[in-house]
C-alpha cells in the first residue's frame, strides 16, 4: 500500500519536516511511502480549458506529469502545507485544480482513497484550521476519505507553530500530539481498507 506525501512549500524546511516525520512513521508501520515536494517543480495552474473533459489528459505539459501517475497508485495522501495569506500555499491549490484532468479521465479514480492534512504555520492562530479544511474539502470533492486526529484535539488534522524555524517548530509538542493522534488514525483507516 503506497502513501503519497505532498508537500506545499516552495522551502524545504518546517513542512517538510514535519512531512518527513509522519511519512517516517508510516514506514515504520511497513507501509510504502513517497514524498512529492513542489519546491523546484514547474507546476503551473488550471486553466479550466476543457481539454481534459475531451481528450482525457491536460493541456499543460509540466510537472504535474510526474505527479499523476503516483496519486493514481496512491492509497493515502498527506498533503501539507505552509500558511500563505491565512490558507494553503498557492502550490498546493495548484496540485488540487489540476487534478480535475485526472477525474475527467475516470471520475472514480480518487474514489474511495484515504487522506490527511498537515498545516505549518509561522503564528499559533495565523490560519492552520483554514488550510486544514481546504485540503478537507479536496478531499470531499474527490471522495476520499477524510481521517483526522478526533475529539478533543487535533479534530481536523495536524497542526503546527513553527514560529518560522527549524528549531522552534522542534519545540511545538502540541503540534507533535496533533500530527501523532492524526497518523494513528490514518494508519488505522489504512489498515480497514
Amino acid at each position: 500500500m503506497m502513501i503519497l506525501g505532498i508537500c506545499g512549500s516552495p522551502r524545504d524546511q518546517t513542512t517538510n519536516y514535519v512531512l518527513n516525520i509522519a511519512l517516517s512513521k508510516l514506514k515504520n508501520n511497513s507501509f510504502k511511502t513517497i514524498d512529492f515536494e513542489v519546491r523546484g517543480k514547474d507546476i503551473h495552474p488550471c486553466q479550466h480549458c476543457d481539454y481534459c473533459l475531451k481528450n482525457k489528459k491536460c493541456i499543460i505539459e509540466d510537472d504535474m506529469q510526474e505527479l499523476y501517475p503516483l496519486i493514481e497508485e496512491a492509497e493515502g495522501f498527506i498533503i501539507a502545507t505552509p500558511i500563505h495569506c491565512g490558507g494553503i500555499s498557492s502550490q498546493i491549490k495548484m496540485i488540487m485544480e489540476r487534478c480535475r484532468a485526472l477525474e475527467a479521465k475516470d471520475l472514480k479514480i480518487l474514489s474511495g482513497k484515504t487522506g490527511m492534512s498537515i498545516a505549518v504555520g509561522g503564528d499559533r492562530v495565523g490560519g492552520q484550521e483554514l488550510a486544514i479544511q481546504e485540503i478537507n474539502t479536496f478531499y470531499i470533492i474527490h471522495n476520499i476519505n477524510i481521517v483526522g486526529g478526533g475529539s478533543f484535539g487535533a479534530n481536523l488534522g495536524a497542526s503546527f507553530w513553527s514560529k518560522d524555524s527549524l528549531e522552534e517548530i522542534k519545540k511545538d509538542k502540541y503540534g507533535f500530539e496533533t500530527l501523532n493522534r492524526t497518523i494513528n488514525n490514518f494508519m488505522n483507516s489504512l489498515k480497514k481498507s
